[in-house]
């Protein structure tokens, strides 16, 4: 009778940690695909901060152009009205 108790329980506690490995083990696979998931959403947020700096590059030096065009050489835009305080 001690014999078969003892047999049942280490069964139990076989099927336990069987049962404990493989929920952990598909915590750790969900844990794994969450992380690549931020991964990518990282590498795409990096690639878009990039091309937006490239851009802000860009723009401030056509406005740094058009700011000394208009007051080194008094440059303007076509069709632009153009204000001039006589009191200066």
């Amino acid at each position: 009778m001690k014999n078969i108790l003892k047999r049942i329980i280490i069964l139990v506690l076989a099927i336990y940690a069987a049962y404990t490995f493989i929920s952990q083990q598909k915590l750790l696979n969900a844990y794994a695909k969450e992380g690549q998931e931020y991964k990518n959403q990282i590498e795409q947020a990096t690639i878009e901060q990039k091309e937006l700096n490239d851009t802000l590059q860009s723009l401030n030096s056509i406005e740094y152009i058009e700011e000394i065009a208009r007051d080194k050489l008094d440059m303007y835009l076509p069709n632009e009205r153009v204000y001039i305080d006589i009191e200066k």
